[in-house]
């Protein structure tokens, strides 16, 4: 079963912070411990700045930390945000950015968050939308460099820019953007995980997982 972790949310690269850059170090020679091959990211708000310079400063933060773990294999991927804020994130062409500016970009990889993907504007909720923005993806950054997919259905509407994520088939992406993810020959292989509201015995995973490979 593929293992991968999550980024600290305290972390913020998009603007200048060596705290940030010291605390993605510890997470990276932790995951080094522990044989994780990458750890998911949220590349950050740029507070007021603006986007090119909080892009340039995500990519000079990831530079600081994969100079700091030079021996390390541990990739980041950056995952795709819903823009809330002055978050960075929600266009692909954010990401690209990233990867172009990064003087290591064989460390970074992308994680393709559902909710925010459609809260950030990219219609995917019919077969014709999906594959439209598939292809996007694969133009703008590479399909070859998604690691991982969050799973997760919208409680608010396209475009909001607002991360609320509900469960599989009860939000307003539907069930027909699931079926197009689970049926994707492009993603056989990849992890997926669920990042939907949870009860504490975690019936609601149960019931969720149960749609998902009902689509398949």
């Amino acid at each position: 079963m593929p293992v991968f972790a999550h980024s600290s949310y305290l972390i913020n690269f998009g603007v200048p912070s060596p705290r940030s850059v010291a605390a993605l170090v510890d997470e990276i020679r932790r995951a080094d411990l522990l044989g994780v091959p990458f750890i998911v990211l949220h590349p950050g708000a740029h507070l007021g700045t603006g986007e090119a310079a909080g892009l340039e400063s995500v990519a000079r933060s990831l530079d600081a930390v994969f100079a700091e773990t030079s021996s390390s294999k541990v990739k980041i991927a950056l995952e795709t945000t819903a823009g809330q804020g002055t978050c960075l994130g929600h266009r692909l062409e954010h990401l690209a950015a990233i990867i172009r500016a990064c003087h290591h970009p064989k460390r970074l990889a992308v994680c393709v968050d559902t909710c925010h993907l459609f809260a950030a504007g990219y219609d995917i909720r019919t077969r014709r939308g999906y594959e439209a923005v598939m292809q996007e993806l694969d133009v703008v950054v590479g399909k070859r460099r998604v690691a991982a997919f969050h799973l997760n259905d919208s409680k608010k509407p396209l475009g909001s820019r607002v991360d609320r994520h509900e469960h599989i088939g009860k939000g307003l992406l539907g069930l027909e953007a699931f079926r197009c993810v689970m049926q994707d020959e492009r993603w056989r292989g990849l992890p997926m995980v669920l990042e939907t509201p949870k009860g504490a015995d975690l019936r609601e995973d149960v019931e969720n997982l149960r749609v998902l490979r009902g689509l398949l």
